[in-house]
């Protein structure tokens, strides 16, 4: 059936084409399997909670009736403002607007957030922007520049809000600079969501060509229910394609955690066990509360611009197993820099187990892709990233969390091939069980070896991890970080970060491990398998288990094969069969022309005779805890034959993302 809403149509419609209906809710409230809800476009100002599921082979459809026209939206027009001093003005909004959530009392707090501003979930929007809050009156009124945003000839639009308890008001005071907000679009977040069921498992719907915006979400860390504008709530083979999404205070998409009793935020509520400890905790409650491959994840996010949102794009853990998110472009994360603490990427990740990130260009965040604990069966492939990285006028400190890719606490197998990656850094690798092949990589490789434990009362603190059955969710074991079991074939590796003599002045090595050199000679201390397996007793009847502990809780192994090196990018010491050129000045340049991106380069004039095998799932074996092949999600091999842009790679194997020397010119990405 299919069902019609238009928020022009005169109200009291039954959902008919002739007589559609004007909220999309009222569409959700009846809509079931097989049932496509179509919407006219305007601006539906109403936080849609879909009823029913549908099924695998009936889903329930949303559409827009023109693309990105129909926009569901959290935030209502503000015309009320009185001028209050200067260019600041003030209005206020009786609090039965928000209902039981109030987003100018409710602050953005909880596990693993570390900012020290108090920020609140509401949010001030001038024309489509987020204003920037301030902690008080006066700092709203004097409008400075914010000197840790990354736009800073915006952050002087700032906002400010109390409570008037005798009159149960919020207030709100902002300062539009040569503004009149009388003439412009102003706006407040006052709905929580835009589109997200309350209750679990309603599965099998598909969101397609809205625009989605301005919501007052909430921080979401691992141990707690995680809301998104848009989210799945614990369901099943969601797909969100062709949509707008932009201007969440957290998150812009939600594949995330349910609501676990007795663990929403543990730590920031009782302060007595660790957050670590809580992660772990939430993984076992969540097997015993029926999380399988048959009940949760599976969703599809493609062809979406997902932007403007200062916690992430997407946002998941252990709901985002078995997922594909594939040819979105997510820009500008947390660009604001109000937020701070460690779920803040483009796109983040716990238990990305058989997740495929693929043709996606992910740029100007933060941090591009974060996969947090057991990203086990994790592809990232063929993806475009650049400008992940501070603003050169912002000075980062040494514990900057900027990179196009961050692997944390897994144990593999987790697959990075055919990716450009042109940011400072490239990988941020504290973790182990990582093949990389045929990739571009313009960036370091850091905290390598480190970023895992605890020191505390002078001892160690291992942070045990689960890791889990070959493409399932039911645990197999938890062991601690090791680091190592790492491949790297068939990639180019370019200095094109100048490194300053005085890098490391000030910073902390046993705190960070800092690295700006790009290589793989950072595994130099690491042992080849030859030399690692004589660790063991292997054949002998009866092992001396004692002894061999060395080897148990020792660096695994590295594999490092046909790389390339260029501008004193360092080699591993053992690889054989590799390219070192230290003559021929190689450069790489990122050129953009109304949406479209090409790299200007000659690095693959200086590999195109240097031959390279051709890889496949034999050849990367498997990873040493959970035991599992670098293989698709249903179980059959990879074989590298095919590029960044998806041509075959023939008799003649290069190494890095193109499959020939003469594609170096070709348009990488196209904004749509």
């Amino acid at each position: 059936m299919k069902i019609y809403v238009n928020v022009n149509a005169a109200r009291g419609g039954n959902g008919s084409k002739e007589s559609p209906f004007k909220a999309i809710q009222d569409a959700a409230d009846i809509a079931v399997a097989g049932d496509e809800v179509i919407v006219a476009p305007g601006i539906y100002r109403e936080y849609v909670n879909p009823r029913n599921a549908g099924r695998e082979d009936a889903r329930i459809t949303y559409t827009s009736e023109k693309p990105l026209k129909a926009v569901i939206t959290g935030a209502e027009v503000v015309t009320d403002w009185k001028k209050y001093k200067g260019s600041t003005y003030v209005t206020r909004i009786d609090n039965t607007v928000f209902g039981a959530y109030n987003p100018y009392i409710q602050e953005v707090e909880g596990d693993w957030y570390f900012a020290d501003n108090h920020m609140h979930t509401g949010n001030v929007f001038l024309n489509d922007r987020m204003m920037y809050e301030t902690a008080t009156l006066q700092e709203c009124v004097d409008g400075k520049v914010y000197d840790r945003s990354w736009e800073p000839e915006f952050s002087v639009y700032k906002w400010y809000c109390e409570q008037d308890e005798k009159t149960g008001e919020t207030v709100i005071y902002a300062n539009f600079k040569d503004k009149d907000p009388k003439k412009e679009k102003v706006e407040i977040t006052v709905r929580r969501n835009c589109f997200m069921p309350t209750e679990k498992y309603r599965s099998y719907i598909t969101l397609s060509g809205f625009t989605v915006c301005k919501a007052a979400t909430t921080w979401a860390p691992p141990a707690a229910y995680q809301d998104g504008m848009i989210g799945a709530h614990w369901s099943k083979g969601w797909i969100i394609e062709d949509c707008d999404v932009y201007g969440s205070k957290c998150c812009g998409i939600s594949f995330g955690n349910y609501s676990q009793e007795n663990n929403d935020n543990y730590f920031f509520h009782k302060h007595v066990k660790s957050p670590t400890q809580m992660e772990r905790d939430a993984v076992c409650r969540a097997q015993y509360d029926g999380w399988t491959k048959e009940t949760v994840g599976g969703h599809i996010v493609r062809r979406c611009h997902i932007h403007n949102c200062e916690q992430t794009g997407i946002v998941g853990r252990m709901g985002c197993v078995f997922s594909i998110i594939e040819d979105n472009h997510i820009h500008h994360i947390n660009n604001m820099q109000q937020l701070g603490g460690a779920e803040i990427a483009g796109i983040k990740f716990h238990a990305a187990i058989d997740v495929i990130f693929r043709r996606n260009h992910i740029h100007h965040c933060w941090m591009g892709i974060w996969c947090d604990w057991q990203a086990q069966g994790t592809r990232i492939t063929q993806n475009f990233l650049h400008d992940n990285c501070f603003p050169e006028f912002i000075k980062a400190g040494p514990d900057r969390f900027d990179q196009d890719l961050f692997v944390e606490v897994g144990h593999g197998p987790t697959l990075i091939d055919n990716n450009i990656l042109l940011s400072p850094c490239s990988l941020r690798i504290a973790t182990q069980g990582v093949a990389m092949v045929h990739n571009l990589v313009c960036g370091s490789f850091v905290m390598v070896g480190g970023g895992v434990d605890s020191i505390v009362n002078g001892q160690r603190e291992p942070r045990y991890t689960p890791y889990h059955i070959a493409h399932r969710t039911e645990v197999l074991g938890f062991m601690t970080i090791l680091h190592g079991d790492d491949r790297f074939y068939n990639n180019i590796f370019i200095q094109n970060t100048k490194i300053p003599k005085d890098y490391l002045k000030g910073w902390d090595p046993k705190r960070v491990p800092t690295n700006m050199e790009v290589g793989t000679h950072v595994w130099n201390e690491y042992p080849l398998y030859e030399d690692w397996i004589e660790l063991f007793d292997i054949g002998k009847r009866r092992p001396d288990m004692g002894k061999l502990a060395t080897g148990h809780f020792g660096h695994l192994p590295v594999w490092i094969h046909g790389n390339a090196y260029f501008n004193g990018a360092g080699a591993f010491k053992h690889e054989k069969d590799h390219l070192v050129d230290k003559k021929t000045k190689a450069f790489v340049k990122l050129e953009e022309k109304k949406g479209k991106y090409s790299l200007r380069t000659n690095v693959f004039d200086l590999v195109k005779d240097f031959k390279v095998h051709m890889i496949d799932t034999e050849t990367l074996g498997k990873a040493f805890e959970p035991e599992e092949y670098y293989e698709n999600p249903d179980g059959t091999p990879i074989t590298f034959n095919t590029d960044y842009f998806g041509n075959k790679r023939g008799l003649k194997v290069i190494p890095g993302p193109f499959a020939r020397e003469d594609l170096s010119d070709e348009i990488v990405w196209e904004d749509k």
